[in-house]
């Protein structure tokens, strides 16, 4: 009789995932990029505080009308996502950061290590709920909303702040973010209606 205890599928499933999702950030810590590590890092620096998302809705209110009302939108989903990434997701999480060795191949690539539990991205988390919210009211920024938002995911995990499964997560949160607030806004317009 063995006193080893069967393991639960869903832990199995979960370690796997961990591992693979470390494996994916050594990799990219790794990979020699010069031309983008600078470029990433802007990136990453310009979306803290959703900077980056605040300039762009800002902008659209110039224009009034369906932009204007874009711009709301957008910024409705960027409240709900970065309230639920940092004052849920984060505190129950509790995943710590990347490990960022002294001898890190490429430091130059770095932003400051935020204090913030890792998962999930709350700067993806509110990239793409402003896309996402944005989109449908104004069709012609989906696409350049949309590749922003996946360019500030990945340039957490380039600039060594985030695994992927966290940009991951913050990107699923985004668009949830993202449907919630389209969702509520359209039902009360067909009530007001």
């Amino acid at each position: 009789m063995s006193d080893r205890r069967p393991e639960i599928p869903a832990l199995s499933l979960v370690r796997d995932l961990v591992t693979m999702d470390q494996a994916l950030y050594e990799t990219v810590t790794v990979t020699r990029t010069p031309t983008l590590d600078s470029a990433l890092r802007r990136l990453s620096a310009a979306a803290d505080h959703t900077k980056l998302s605040f300039t762009v809705a800002a902008a659209h209110p110039l224009r009034g009308g369906r932009p204007r009302r874009a711009a709301v939108l957008g910024v409705a989903a960027i409240g709900v996502a970065s309230a639920t990434a940092n004052l849920l997701g984060k505190q129950l999480v509790r995943r710590p950061r990347p490990h960022r060795a002294e001898d890190s191949p490429f430091p130059g690539r770095h932003v400051p290590m935020p204090h913030s539990a890792s998962f999930p991205s709350g700067h993806t988390a509110s990239a793409v709920a402003f896309a996402a919210a944005v989109g449908p009211t104004l069709p012609v920024s989906a696409v350049p909303l949309g590749l922003l938002a996946c360019a500030v995911g990945y340039s957490r995990v380039h600039t060594g702040v985030h695994y992927p499964g966290d940009v991951v997560a913050g990107a699923l949160l985004g668009t949830g973010s993202a449907a919630l607030v389209l969702a509520l806004t359209s039902r009360k317009g067909v009530r007001g209606a």
